[in-house]
């Protein structure tokens, strides 16, 4: 998944995690972690299966991917793809859903542990050609994770977003819109948007796709390249290892990216790459980019789509933004700078725009944060068709509803006049621009439909809509009492959406309770009745609530298995850096704390656990180790504590000794009639004198004692003990020492006025350098009482 945001009131973070997932016997690794088991556990380590997501098992993309895939993929009752993995010392099938839904757990776990805090809203990105069943699919994946998915954003319309907002110079409404391309390529698509720009908004004129090329496309020529290089130089088939086929990939790709940057001839070189050969080769730019011509040259056909769609001109667009992986290869940025005759920028972060993007909707859409208001509208990618049949005619009608780059969301209300329940037909109007097989959206039904009293039609208004996430729905129906002055047998009305869609279409709702909306605005306006009518939806890509249930519940279960593991791993992993941590010291460090016989016994019971880990302790219960590590820690802790006591004790002995000398002095000071301490009573002094003189007979004594004992033995003194008497001397001497002297109130002076007559002139008698000063002697009151106040 190339973006996903999650937000919490206290803050938020976006978060681009590898999108791979391992399955093992005892656990999953997600993320960087599963990455590194792709050679090892490559058959039960999923990667690429972004493009899964909606599309049934016979579907001809998933059968061209299969053979590159070194997992398996099994088909599900449903038709749906699933992947066939070991999990739990079990074979698995595991659907798309849900390993994206492990994906999604991670980065969940990943921004609860940046936040401190539980999170649970999120916004993701998914690319711009997805279809309704993809996004339908990848919406069920946030609930498996125990998300709630705010919206479902296009890549480059977050990347639009990621850019737009910071932009403090953006033209107003009345000015001409800062027209900006978009450019992502990422490992396995290729998309394209003009967006334009105004203060506080942009709006997405066209997108255009390719959804088959990517950075991966070029890493499978070197791949293929180097296969038969080797083939025929070290007679190896590499095709039928799975594994150096992952392990070329990878070098492949580290090439390619070293290619990007240098010009000259570049080295490959393998160790131990099949039937322990090390194999090796070159390569240079020149030489790649004439193998790779045939994916270069499909490189402009999008933004030359784009360009047709947006009906500008390159002498219109303001800047080209490019972001994604691929986009790094020299001959893709030329071939872009060429098309658009003008220099691409590099602004945003490659990586991570499309999260950063998501963050800033995810902070929009949250009623928590205030930011800086920014509306989005995007586009419908693909034209969507409604077909409708009674089940007493035999024709068939149908409108399409929305159109190729329609303003997204949306909705739209047509009005039916039917006698009886009717259904509608929602499919992709050109079945051969779009990149999956089934061109069908689904199936509705719409209930209770009677006629009028007098026998005469009803008139019926639907309501279709494509919402936040670019899902299509019929998302109401209802019949309306006869009006007079029919129209049509169908009529579209539109409206336009704002962004709190949820609020707007309440008060839609509300509003056509009251009054007919096809009535016209110089005609007066009749109240009407409505009546909310079923609808029965059919035939939608979609997870059953108790398939979804389920599926929710197995992944909580596995998040429990994995902490289980985790802690077990934890527990070992103690037992194991406690043995190399101590075994070290008793050489270094604690070697004079302990007997050389005691430093034998515990080296040797050292040594006996390491080997034990490694043998029979490789797969142990997590109280095992948890009582291997106590029975370490009694013998190594006296050791530890003996050292560390050997190192703080001089430090508190001096601490003690300040102390005691300055309570000393105080009661020196006392004895000697010090003025500043006759407030003091005889009793309360010779209280002190005696804790003192105790106190320092006690440290004498525990400082003596402390000499005359080795290094290995036990102190007789701790520090704790020190801090304590500190402590204890602190609570009888401090409250009598800082007792202040009370004061005595003085009587107030009578001539007051009479000094200030004589020290300068008044008011009354000073002329005007009188009134200055008695004025500013009046402002200064009320001033000092504002900043008491404040």
């Amino acid at each position: 998944m190339s973006g996903v945001m999650h937000r919490k009131a206290a803050g938020m973070v976006a978060a681009v995690v590898m999108a791979c997932v391992s399955l093992a016997s005892k656990n999953r690794m997600i993320g960087n972690a599963a990455k590194s088991q792709i050679i090892t556990n490559f058959k039960n380590t999923v990667h690429g299966f972004k493009k899964f997501h909606g599309r049934a098992f016979d579907d001809p993309f998933i059968q061209a991917e299969r053979p590159k895939l070194p997992y398996s993929l099994h088909k599900l009752a449903n038709g749906t793809t699933g992947i066939k993995v070991r999990y739990l010392d079990e074979d698995k099938v595991f659907t798309v859903e849900q390993i994206t839904g492990m994906l999604l757990t991670k980065l969940k776990e990943t921004s609860e542990s940046a936040l401190k805090k539980p999170v649970v809203d999120c916004v993701i990105s998914v690319p711009s050609f997805f279809t309704d069943a993809e996004r339908r699919s990848v919406f069920d994946a946030t609930q498996i994770a125990g998300l709630n998915c705010l919206r479902l954003i296009n890549d480059t319309t977050a990347v639009a977003l990621a850019y737009g907002i910071y932009k403090q110079d953006l033209p107003t409404p009345e000015e001409r819109p800062r027209n900006v391309v978009f450019v992502d390529m990422g490992h396995s698509s290729f998309q394209v948007s003009i967006t334009a720009f105004h203060k506080g908004k942009l709006k997405v004129l066209a997108t255009a796709f390719d959804p088959y090329l990517g950075g991966r496309n070029f890493d499978e020529a070197l791949v293929d390249y180097f296969c038969e290089e080797f083939k025929g130089k070290y007679k190896l088939n590499v095709r039928d290892n799975p594994r150096a086929v992952l392990r070329l990939y990878q070098e492949c790709e580290k090439l390619k990216k070293l290619m990007s940057a240098n010009s000259s001839d570049l080295p490959l070189n393998i160790e131990c790459f099949m039937n322990d050969i090390d194999v090796s080769s070159r390569m240079n730019r020149l030489h790649f980019e004439e193998m790779c011509a045939q994916y270069l040259m499909r490189v402009e056909i999008p933004l030359k789509s784009a360009l047709e769609q947006s009906k500008l001109s390159r002498d219109d667009i303001c800047a080209v933004e490019i972001v994604g992986g691929a986009t790094r290869i020299p001959a893709i940025k030329e071939r872009i700078a060429k098309f658009f005759c003008k220099d691409i920028s590099t602004t945003l972060n490659a990586d991570e725009a499309v999260a950063r993007g998501c963050a800033l909707q995810c902070a929009i859409l949250s009623p928590a944060f205030k930011v800086r208001e920014f509306s989005i509208t995007d586009v419908v990618p693909f034209p969507i068709t409604m077909r409708w049949k009674s089940p007493t005619e035999d024709g068939l009608g149908e409108c399409e509803v929305f159109s190729k780059n329609h303003a997204a969301p949306f909705s739209k209300v047509i009005t039916f006049h039917k006698r009886e329940p009717f259904d509608l037909e929602a499919f992709y109007s050109n079945p051969q621009e779009l990149p999956y097989s089934d061109h069908r959206i689904g199936f509705f039904s719409v209930q209770n439909v009677v006629p009028q009293p007098d026998g005469d039609s009803s008139k019926v208004k639907v309501k279709v809509r494509v919402n936040i996430h670019g899902i299509f729905s019929v998302s109401g129906a209802s019949l309306i009492e006869k009006q007079k002055g029919e129209g049509e047998d169908m009529q579209t009305d539109t409206e336009p959406v704002v962004q709190n869609e949820s609020r707007a279409e309440e008060q839609e709702g509300a509003a056509g309770e009251k009054q007919d909306p096809a009535a016209g605005g110089s005609k007066p306006k009749v109240k009407v009745k409505s009546i909310d009518l079923p609808i029965v939806i059919n035939n939608i890509r979609q997870l059953d609530s108790d398939v979804l249930s389920n599926f929710v519940e197995y992944e909580r279960q596995m998040i429990i298995q994995d902490k289980l593991v985790k802690e077990l791993n934890d527990a070992k992993n103690a037992v194991e850096e406690y043995v190399y941590d101590l075994r070290d010291k008793l050489c270094g460090i604690y070697e004079k704390y302990i007997t050389e016989g005691d430093s034998n016994r515990l080296t040797l019971m050292l040594e006996d656990t390491e080997k034990w880990l490694y043998e029979d302790g490789e797969d142990q219960p997590k109280q095992v180790y948890e009582e291997k590590l106590d029975a370490l820690m009694r013998l190594g802790q006296p050791i530890q504590d003996r050292h560390r006591e050997h190192e703080d004790r001089p430090r508190a002995f001096e601490e003690l000794g300040k102390k005691l000398q300055l309570y000393m002095k105080f009661v020196d000071s006392y004895k000697q009639k010090d003025e500043r301490f006759l407030h003091l009573s005889a009793e309360e002094m010779s209280t002190v004198e005696k804790c003192v003189t105790e106190s320092m007979g006690w440290m004498n004594s525990k400082m003596n004692a402390q000499s005359k004992l080795a290094l290995t033995q036990d102190p007789v003194v701790k520090v704790a003990d020190m801090i304590a008497k500190i402590q204890e001397l602190e609570d009888i001497c401090n409250p009598v020492i800082n007792r202040p002297k009370p004061t005595v109130e003085e009587a107030p002076e009578v001539n007051d006025q009479t000094s200030g007559a004589h020290n300068g002139p008044t008011a009354k008698q000073g002329g005007a350098e009188g009134k200055r000063e008695a004025k500013g002697s009046q402002q200064t009151k009320p001033g000092t009482k504002e900043m008491e106040v404040d």
